[in-house]
């Protein structure tokens, strides 16, 4: 492309591509995109957009389309990459001149600028640094400012590489250039400080501007630039020059919003320092301690401190205190000097006063409720709850920082912090006056306290009693002032409830909150306190005398909550009553049942509430069990959206919507069309491979126990083949889980099984025959084949003349084969059920006159015995031996309090284990009618020569186990 004669045409494109004209707009950018890969087109892109004359909008257009060109054609390798030439040349441009005068655009060249950095430098641009370095020092602001813009997104790109090569290169780079960065931060913080008293507030924010990126590359530099910063002299001195920096916060600049950014960005400094370079971090703990502790909990920082920096402070104290570098070994000795001596800077300062202090002012100050929380509690309860547990401004607001570090320091000096936070509740003890809110909140305070720090607490808190005389006589109290603390209450004994709280006290509290659930403004309660019953001491039949009421009225405050995240909370402690109380819910469902249509209606824009809905749903069925049915015209299209990976929401519902399909299909009484319908999204669900197989394959499981015959005919043919394609790229563990479903189906339906699944069954038998190497495989493999051989014998017959063509074998000398390995790999299976199928299966070949099944009757026999071992056990009052697996009716579970009640599913299993020959077949009786069958087949003398292949021992043993036949 030539410069001169494009550049107009260029132009003259881009600024059709500004116009917000459609017909304008499109086919400028197409005509841009076909240029991309043009010779010459980046090098009109600078042109233009370093003319300064030009609309603004096309220069940074022309900027846009330059940064995503690098991104895709400057590396090399690239498809139509830049040519070494044009490279060179827009290297050279972009650090010509640094006088760009737009911000915005000006930000952009210097990103641009960088990612040119991380591919070329400093091999192929060498001189980007030293021109940096000199263009930072000249006097003209506009050029000294892009000059450090773009200085520090070429640092901040290059500190980013991880390569060691690279990191090397950054090291070499940063020890370099670190003096004069140095001496530039400096340079910039000593004129900012020598401006701050002139009232001029541009020259002022100028300035400030400049200690900024001086100190952004300079972090980059101290915290990725060196492997042991504390050799470097200068890293120190900059780092002890952070904290006085701080010192200068004042309380009327001009440029205070500014100011408190930068001031910030010290903080950061410190902490990624700390972070990355604890031990080099030592020298600074003392210094950084005494900083901190004085800004956040003195007189000092009074009228001073701003929110943010607070929260750095408390940040960097946390650091420290946990800090697992400075936590020596329990045997000292052990420990390296570097941990022992921060550990020692560490004990010196946190003295009993000092700690006092902190604690102290930790409840007392920054954990009492402010006037405008109070507010916000007043005129929007919910609002105020999604605030505090988890908004936006959550992660870096004040409250949740002080209240870790509490636990933190707690957790470190328990022993000496213990005495003091029981001294602060012992001044609570009785009722307080409802006219005095600043005691009311200051008891709120001393309660967080108690609570954050229960698991400390435990041996120091009679919490029964407490809970007795002083939290429940709380809860009762009705003023609306009291409100702020009934709420502190319930939740406090929410935090204790799992680390000390007697099972007995358990219906007064289930009483008081169905009390507190009456008031619609304690709705907050649900966010922080832990479920009444989602604990492992929950006890059904305290509980139930409060189940309608607790249940009647969450579904109230469901209705009438209107925040998402409420309405989520409440779903889960419904959940949790549902799942604690199982079948005993039924009575009181209708209402939910009714409400969850319409909920999932209200949420189609909400996943997350979605989310919690179908965990309802999955308890809800759980509880119903075969009643689940009624709910099947709401539950199936739930169910077929959620697993439906054509659908947008599937990336959010499919996990949870394929649990409540499986507990759908566990609890279902029948087959109906539409259930059997949405299988038609498991093919897709297959081909993810995902970490949902597990569960897929539970599904499929579930269909062949509901309704093997209907299922298999409409939909073995293609799972068959989604299973051979499985078979061929998944784990082994996989392969196992496949192969026991084809099990299950053959165990279920003998005769339609084998049929449907055919085209897997020469896989098990060529696995068997080469001696499957993984031991739980070869057990699966002889699984399957046990079935077919034992429960399907004319199949078995085809199958095996198959194969025989396909190993080019006689049938016989492969049924040998086969029989050989089974015997010799007989050691791989573990499960007794599948040991004694193997016997079984085994013994079905007799009586025979077959040669090579004759010449295998010590195997059979050998295997025979084991599975009698496996599975006879011994009458101690009649002396006789009996099958432990036999199952003669049908017995009814007796189900435990503690145990779940049987599912349509289990039932469907019993069921199935009546007709399994493993369950109705007794072993022994089947041996002494196969071994009397093959005695009448060859006679006395050709049984007993058949009989002396198998082995005295086992002979002996066989003779024991069959007595009384």
């Amino acid at each position: 492309m030539d410069l001169n004669s494009a550049s107009t045409v260029v132009l003259q494109v881009l600024t059709q591509a500004t116009s917000q004209d459609t017909a304008v707009l499109k086919p400028a950018e197409e005509q841009l995109k076909q240029w991309e890969t043009q010779p010459g087109f980046y090098s009109v892109l600078l042109n233009i957009f370093t003319n300064h004359s030009l609309d603004i909008n096309v220069r940074w257009l022309a900027v846009l389309y330059f940064k995503n060109g690098i991104d895709r054609y400057w590396r090399r390798v690239a498809p139509h990459a830049l040519s070494e030439e044009e490279k060179s040349t827009l290297r050279a441009g972009l650090i010509t001149n640094f006088n760009e005068p737009i911000n915005q655009i000006a930000t952009q060249i210097a990103v641009l600028i960088a990612k040119v950095a991380r591919l070329d430098c400093p091999r192929q641009w060498p001189e980007l640094i030293p021109t940096l370095i000199e263009s930072v020092k000249v006097q003209d602001d506009l050029r000294q400012h892009r000059a450090l813009l773009t200085f520090y997104h070429v640092t901040k790109t290059l500190a980013s590489k991880c390569l060691a090569a690279d990191r090397k290169l950054f090291y070499d780079l940063a020890s370099g250039i670190y003096s004069f960065a140095c001496s530039l931060w400096n340079h910039h913080t000593d004129t900012f400080l020598q401006q701050v008293s002139s009232g001029n507030e541009a020259a002022v924010l100028s300035s400030l501007e400049r200690t900024l990126l001086s100190l952004k590359v300079l972090r980059k530099l101290t915290v990725n630039g060196f492997v042991e910063p504390h050799k470097n002299m200068e890293v120190m001195v900059s780092e002890r020059s952070d904290l006085l920096f701080c010192r200068s916060i004042g309380t009327d600049n001009v440029c205070r919003e500014r100011l408190e950014k930068t001031i910030i960005l010290f903080t950061k400094v410190l902490l990624d320092f700390l972070d990355q370079h604890p031990f080099s971090f030592t020298p600074l703990i003392q210094r950084s301690l005494e900083f901190s502790v004085s800004y956040v909990f003195t007189e000092v920082g009074e009228g001073v401190t701003f929110e943010r920096f607070i929260v750095q402070c408390m940040n960097l104290i946390k650091m420290i205190v946990k800090n697992y570098a400075y936590k020596p070994s329990k045997n000292f000795e052990d420990s390296s000097p570097e941990t022992l001596e921060a550990h020692k800077i560490k004990m010196a300062f946190f003295t009993y006063p000092t700690l006092t202090e902190i604690c102290r002012r930790l409840v007392s100050h920054y954990f009492l409720l402010t006037e405008e929380e109070l507010t916000m509690w007043e005129e929007d309860p919910e609002g105020f709850t999604v605030e505090e547990t988890g908004g936006d401004s959550w992660k870096y607001s004040l409250r949740p920082c002080t209240e870790v570090l509490f636990i933190d320091i707690f957790h470190e000096y328990n022993q000496t912090l213990t005495p003091v936070l029981l001294e602060m509740m012992q001044t609570l003890q009785g009722p307080t006056n409802v006219e005095d809110m600043n005691a009311l909140l200051i008891k709120d305070a001393v309660y967080n306290a108690v609570g954050l720090a229960a698991f400390e607490l435990f041996d120091s808190v009679d919490f029964d009693q407490w809970f007795k005389n002083q939290l429940l006589p709380e809860l009762q109290v009705v003023h609306n002032r009291y409100k702020p603390l009934r709420r502190r209450v319930i939740w406090l004994i929410g935090q204790w409830i799992s680390v000390k709280f007697k099972s007995d006290l358990r219906p007064m509290l289930y009483e008081a909150i169905c009390n507190l659930l009456q008031d619609q403004d304690l709705v907050v309660l649900f966010f922080n306190c832990s479920s009444p019953v989602d604990d492992f001491e929950f006890r059904t039949d305290q509980f139930l005398p409060y189940l309608e009421t607790m249940f009647t009225l969450l579904f109230q405050l469901l209705q009438q909550v209107t925040e998402c995240d409420t309405k989520m909370h409440v779903l889960h402690v419904l959940s949790c009553v549902i799942e604690r109380v199982n079948v005993q819910i039924r009575p009181y469902v209708g209402c939910l049942v009714q409400y969850l249509p319409l909920l999932w209606k209200q949420s189609e824009e909400h996943n997350m509430l979605r989310c919690a809905i179908l965990t309802t749903l999955i308890h809800l069925v759980q509880g119903l069990g075969a009643d689940s049915k009624n709910l099947y015209p709401f539950l199936l299209p739930v169910i077929q959206l959620s697993t439906d990976v054509s659908q947008p929401p599937h990336v959010y519902l499919l996990e949870d919507g394929l649990e409540l399909w499986l507990v759908t299909l566990e609890n279902s009484p029948c087959i109906t069309p539409e259930l059997l319908r949405i299988f038609q999204n498991m093919s897709p669900l297959l081909e993810l491979s995902s970490e949902n197989l597990r569960t897929c394959f539970k599904i499929i499981n579930g269909y062949i126990f509901l309704s093997s015959t209907e299922f298999l005919q409409t939909y073995a043919v293609g799972l068959c083949q989604s299973f051979c394609e499985l078979l061929e790229e998944i784990t082994s563990e996989g392969q196992v889980q496949v192969l026991k479903v084809v099990e299950n189906a053959l165990k279920v339906n003998p005769v339609l099984g084998p049929q449907m699944f055919q085209p897997i069954l020469p896989c098990v038998f060529t696995g068997i025959i080469e001696g499957e190497r993984y031991p739980v495989v070869m057990s699966t493999y002889l699984g399957v084949m046990g079935r077919v051989l034992l429960q399907n014998t004319s199949f078995f017959s085809s199958l095996l003349n198959e194969m025989a063509r396909t190993f080019n074998q006689e049938m016989d000398q492969l049924l040998g084969n086969m029989i050989e390995m089974w015997v010799d790999r007989m050691d791989n299976i573990t499960q007794p059920e599948r040991r004694k199928l193997s016997a079984l299966a085994l013994l079905s070949l007799l009586p025979s006159d077959n040669s090579v099944i004759q010449d295998k009757f010590c195997g059979i026999i050998n295997i025979s015995v084991e599975g009698l071992h496996d599975v006879m056990t011994e009458d101690p009052e009649t002396g006789t031996y009996k099958d432990c697996m036999l199952m003669s009716h049908l017995e009814e579970p007796k189900v435990t309090e503690d145990e779940e009640p049987p599912t349509e599913q289990d039932k469907r299993k019993k069921m199935l284990a009546l007709k399994d020959p493993v369950h109705t077949v007794s072993l022994q009786q089947f041996i002494y009618e196969k071994l009397k069958a093959q005695q009448e087949l060859l006679g006395e003398q050709g049984f007993q020569s058949l009989m002396e292949t198998v082995d005295t021992e086992i002979v002996t043993q066989l003779q024991e186990f069959l007595q009384g036949f």
